[in-house]
């Protein structure tokens, strides 16, 4: 299932959300100009998050939290997350305010990292990709617009057909599955490359906020 869009009007122009998308989308030109693979792994390397830096206290490992939201594995890795970023970000940028959301954005990360370090914190691996604190976005939605009517498309082998499915719906099965992917890919030694604690934390870390964001005066 391929969300397309939400049916769901946004009340404001989504700058922070464009905005993201741009410095992503940059970020990404940046790793294709590399000179070489070799290159291109050490720019992964020394601004990708790896679990087993973060838990030696390395201080440039913090800093790797927020530039690891930044670099992607290749076209399917940022065109994915970027079409989850624009179809649900901007209702969430339009409830709680551009200021909000980014500080929003950038906590769901956080969330999201220490998801992943608490599920593996001797990994190697360099965690790279925007999906953890996207999957933050995915969570407020859920909790402000369940109701909300997604397009979404659905492959059946060699069929495919467009279906308008309720959000509690398209994000409620996403979360499941990347529940029982995370469970399945305990002890193991690889996941296929993805993250799942990463979208677990940071789910959990956008259901938690938007419900303190949210508020005209949260900060009281």
């Amino acid at each position: 299932m391929i969300p397309l869009r939400d049916i769901n009007p946004r009340h404001r122009f989504p700058i922070v959300t464009v905005l993201l998308i741009l410095a992503n989308v940059i970020v990404f030109v940046i790793e294709l100009l590399m000179p070489s693979e070799e290159a291109l792994n050490a720019l992964i390397l020394t601004w990708g998050l790896t679990p087993a830096r973060l838990g030696s206290f390395d201080p440039m490992a913090c800093i790797t939290i927020v530039t690891s939201m930044f670099l992607h594995s290749g076209f399917m890795h940022i065109g994915g997350n970027m079409l989850y970023l624009w179809i649900f970000g901007d209702n969430i940028e339009s409830a709680l305010g551009s200021a909000r959301f980014l500080l929003f954005y950038a906590l769901c990360g956080m969330g999201a990292a220490l998801g992943q370090f608490l599920a593996d914190t001797g990994s190697e691996i360099p965690m790279i990709g925007a999906s953890g604190a996207i999957s933050g976005v995915l969570g407020a939605y859920l909790v402000l617009y369940p109701r909300a009517e997604v397009e979404a498309l659905v492959i059946l082998g060699i069929f495919a057909r467009l279906v308008r499915l309720p959000a509690a719906i398209v994000l409620g099965m996403w979360i499941v599955l990347q529940l029982f992917s995370g469970l399945a890919s305990l002890g193991a030694e690889a996941s296929g490359g993805v993250a799942f604690f990463a979208h677990i934390g940071g789910f959990a870390a956008g259901v938690l906020l938007v419900l303190i964001l949210r508020r005209r005066r949260w900060w009281e």
